[in-house]
């Protein structure tokens, strides 16, 4: 079977050879759009209509010549990678729609990041794209250009221009440059690719914010994070760009937040019971642009909802740590963290004998640290709260 990628133009965007393998073949399969660019095709059309299971399935064992049709490069967000896993396929690509609008633009794309928002959320898209120079969007009839501009707002990120390329390639071509917030107002082609491009600096924050830069519920500062045990306990986590990680008693959202920023690709799930505090928690995420999955409910309650995590950070278990470090123990990934911040020796002793139990390994770092303070023209140290950073992951059998 051949899989030929096709482009809005049609017939026209195809070689000789193309036009010669579909002319002989007997099976026609691609989406209504293109099938309908072969309108006298003698052979059987089949139509890709939902997912690909079922074509897959129907194609198997298909012994007339068949030729797929897709969408410019089919190894390119596109159907051929898992039609090559599943069948016996040859694959022909045409150029994407990214090619096209880097070429409209008159700019370069190896050094562009490049995602897709056609058939998937657009959270998380802020930590993966904030900083970037050059990001090209591939989007869908929900997550138009005026969607993506719309969210882009909420964070914030207005250091950055969009390209807009419409049905390229096609009679009814047509691109442009716009602002987030005149793009935010417009109708667009249900065919289109966006290229967002930093035109200005933007926002930077290194791995330890500052405290005083997160909203805190008033008068009760303090119930944050503290910078250096953050930073600690973040070390801990071990995070890479993939992980899942889970944060119970989000509070001001300070780990999740920096845990976000690590972990641009993979996702970071947040639960608070203080409505109050989850407020803050929202504010601070949009500052500092990170898509949080956050959730008003007291753990561990509400954790179901969650995917298996990489790491886990506990900063407030509400009295029920018991459970919640079952649960979390039961969940975890096999070479997944679980950190606990502990400001007592009970809870420090409550968390070391459940890890024992559940048969986990731990270790223990205390953080007992002290900041400068101007006095008259000297300097004196003003001490944190002792915090127990307790982290605990499965044991290893003993061939590894």
């Amino acid at each position: 079977m051949k899989v030929i990628g096709i482009g809005d133009d049609g017939q026209k965007s195809l070689l000789p050879q193309y036009l010669q393998w579909i002319k002989e073949s007997e099976v026609l399969v691609g989406g209504e759009r293109h099938l309908d660019f072969f309108p006298e095709y003698p052979g059987e059309k089949i139509a890709i209509k939902g997912g690909l299971a079922s074509l897959i399935e129907r194609l198997q064992g298909e012994t007339r010549p068949t030729v797929i049709l897709a969408s410019g490069d089919p190894l390119f967000y596109g159907i051929g990678s898992v039609l090559n896993k599943k069948l016996p396929v040859e694959i022909y690509p045409y150029l994407s729609s990214i090619q096209l609008a880097f070429a409209k633009m008159g700019e370069s794309w190896h050094d562009a990041y490049v995602t897709s928002v056609h058939g998937r959320s657009m959270k998380g898209l802020a930590q993966r794209i904030d900083g970037k120079e050059k990001i090209a969007l591939l989007t869908d009839s929900e997550n138009t250009p005026a969607a993506i501009a719309r969210y882009l707002l909420s964070f914030g990120m207005t250091e950055y221009r969009a390209f807009v390329g419409e049905n390229l390639g096609s009679t009814e071509e047509r691109s442009g440059w716009y602002a987030l917030d005149e793009m935010a107002d417009q109708g667009f082609s249900d065919l289109n690719v966006v290229i967002l491009r930093r035109n200005n600096p933007g926002p930077a924050w290194p791995l330890g914010i500052e405290d005083e830069a997160f909203a805190q519920r008033k008068p009760d500062k303090g119930l944050i994070t503290k910078k250096e045990v953050r930073v600690l306990s973040i070390a801990q986590l071990r995070l890479h760009a993939k992980s899942i990680v889970w944060d119970i008693g989000t509070c001001t959202g300070s780990v999740a937040i920096e845990a976000a920023r690590i972990a641009r690709e993979g996702a970071v799930y947040a639960i608070e019971k203080n409505a109050d505090d989850l407020a803050n928690c929202r504010e601070n995420a949009a500052k500092f642009r990170t898509d949080l999955h956050l959730v008003h409910g007291k753990a561990p309650d509400g954790l179901e909802q969650f995917p298996d995590p990489d790491a886990v950070f506990i900063g407030g278990s509400g009295g029920e740590l018991q459970e919640l470090l079952q649960i979390c123990s039961e969940r975890l990934k096999p070479d997944g963290r679980i950190v606990v911040n502990a400001a007592t020796i009970e809870t420090l002793h409550d968390a070391m004998q459940t890890f024992a139990d559940l048969g986990m390994q731990t270790e223990v770092t205390l953080a007992h640290l002290a900041r400068s303070k101007p006095i008259l023209h000297m300097t004196r140290f003003e001490g944190l709260n002792p915090t127990y950073i307790i982290t605990a992951y499965h044991k290893k059998e003993d061939a590894q």
